[in-house]
């Protein structure tokens, strides 16, 4: 059976669904490899690489003749109608706000998974694309604030005089935030963090950070994942946010509920109330962001209200692809070992019966799946 690895053509996306290593693996379970040429360049490997490792490099690939096609972002509906009736697809689907693809991959006939909905079970973890591009995303916000904030984020005791650590402030710890924590400690600076999760507290705290506890309800649901707050809940979380916001030099927002927009933590008026110079960082900013006026892919000076300078608001968009090398390196993982529990003796024939398996399908036989987006396609018509 063949294995097609598209080669994406999204504006910013450099990642790629297979590397060398998991070529091999995927070789070694009987499956034939296609590779688009040059689809792994922006992650820094050779065609030569993939060739070494057992895949055929091709020019195009030919959609029409292949079994299993792996992805990194969407397929676009001219491409998902290019399919063959039956062919496995594996990838992130984005079904909330790509349902003209998912409609072309259910058209088509294509068995797709979305790799947004394998269930967070311990079993899965090794599938599990959206926590292995979230820890990417978490350390990459913290690189790009530090790029953009106008002092040392260490403490410096020098004979001219000390200087004093920054404050990072993360919202959402999850594991972008607790990546960002991680890595905004090693660079010295002085963490806190908080989340609607009150499990959380110990895991911040491993950290390095100091976990800041408000008294909310509990934002967790039986699985242990976060829930939105009530309306007046989440006003009042946002209250006594707002001095630990107004204290703090860099703050990274990364609070995420699956398959909704992202909760609104900090207003345009706590933003303001920020000292001059300080950095925000919204990793939430493509689904709609944490903090209110943040456009995805822009920095925006805010005015401070003393008048005295500006606050840069970062709408971080697609922060895993900014380091494509290691974020490919992970999410290839996580694809072939998904394409690994559906294969036996070389055939690829998934097993609905098993929970990873029926959880993570968008489509199958010409039907969608999984039910939310189901009822998004239904009353879209």
């Amino acid at each position: 059976m063949r294995v097609g690895i598209v080669r994406e053509n999204r504006p910013g996306e450099r990642r790629v669904a297979a590397t060398p290593e998991t070529v091999r693996q995927i070789t070694a379970l009987g499956l034939e490899v296609h590779i688009e040429a040059g689809a792994g360049t922006e992650a820094g490997i050779a065609d030569a690489a993939y060739a070494e490792a057992g895949a055929r490099t091709v020019p195009r690939l030919p959609l029409g003749d292949l079994d299993v096609v792996c992805h990194v972002r969407p397929l676009e509906p001219e491409v998902a109608a290019a399919l063959k009736q039956g062919a496995v697809t594996i990838g992130f689907a984005s079904p909330a706000s790509e349902l003209d693809s998912v409609r072309a991959l259910a058209d088509a006939g294509a068995t797709a998974f979305a790799l947004e909905l394998v269930p967070r079970i311990s079993r899965a973890q090794s599938m599990d694309a959206l926590s292995s591009q979230a820890l990417v995303a978490g350390y990459r916000a913290v690189l790009e604030a530090t790029m953009r904030f106008g002092r040392f984020l260490p403490q410096f005791m020098t004979a001219a005089g000390t200087i004093p650590p920054a404050k990072v402030l993360v919202l959402g710890a999850g594991v972008a935030g607790l990546q960002a924590i991680g890595t905004a400690k090693r660079l010295g600076a002085r963490v806190s963090a908080n989340d609607i999760r009150p499990t959380s507290a110990d895991e911040v705290t491993s950290m390095g950070g100091t976990f800041i506890n408000l008294d909310v309800e509990s934002g967790q649901d039986s699985s242990g994942y976060a829930r939105s707050l009530s309306d007046d809940r989440a006003e009042r979380q946002r209250q006594l946010l707002a001095p630990h916001v107004a204290a703090t030099d860099i703050l990274i927002t990364t609070a995420a509920i699956p398959g909704r927009p992202a909760p609104l933590l900090v207003t345009a008026d706590m933003v303001a109330g920020m000292r001059a110079g300080s950095v925000i960082v919204d990793l939430a900013a493509e689904t709609g962001g944490n903090v209110e006026g943040v456009v995805a892919g822009k920095d925006i000076a805010v005015p401070t209200k003393a008048g005295d300078g500006t606050i840069t608001l970062v709408g971080l968009k697609d922060a895993p692809s900014a380091v494509p090398s290691d974020a490919s390196r992970l999410f290839a993982k996580n694809v072939a070992n998904l394409l690994a529990l559906m294969t036996a003796d070389g055939v690829v024939s998934p097993d609905f019966d098993d929970e990873v398996i029926a959880g993570a399908c968008l489509t199958h036989e010409g039907s969608v799946r999984h039910q939310p987006t189901a009822e998004m396609l239904e009353g879209a018509k």
